[in-house]
C-alpha cells in the first residue's frame, strides 16, 4: 500500500458516520448487510447512507453486490488488513521493539 491510498482510506474513516457504517460492516462479517439493515441499525436517512457508502466504496474499504433487488455491502477485509499493516509495519522502526515499553517501566 502506498501513502496516498492509506491517506484516502484514513480520511474516509475520519468521518464519524462513515466510521460507524464501516464498523457495522466489519462486525457483520463476510456475509455483509443489506443497505436497508445498515440504515435501520444506524438510524440515518437513505440519501446520507448512500453518500457515505459511496465514499467507502471509492477508497476500496467496502464492496457491494446486488442480489436480485437487494444491495449487499461488505467490509473489504483485505483492504482493512492492508491499512492496518501499513500503519503497523514501521512500528518502533527507529528505536527497536520493546524500547519504549522498557523506558516506560
Amino acid at each position: 500500500m502506498n501513502v496516498e491510498q492509506a491517506a484516502k482510506q484514513l480520511e474516509a474513516l475520519g468521518n464519524t458516520t462513515r466510521l460507524q457504517v464501516y464498523r457495522t460492516l466489519v462486525r457483520a462479517g463476510e456475509a455483509g448487510l443489506p443497505v436497508g439493515q445498515i440504515q435501520e441499525r444506524l438510524g440515518i436517512p437513505g440519501s446520507t447512507l448512500s453518500h457515505h457508502l459511496q465514499r467507502l466504496l471509492l477508497t476500496g474499504l467496502v464492496t457491494q453486490e446486488r442480489q436480485a433487488t437487494t444491495l449487499i455491502c461488505r467490509a473489504n477485509y483485505p483492504a482493512m488488513n492492508g491499512l492496518i499493516g501499513f500503519l503497523a509495519d514501521e512500528c518502533c522502526a527507529d528505536v527497536g521493539c520493546g524500547t519504549q515499553a522498557e523506558n516506560a517501566a
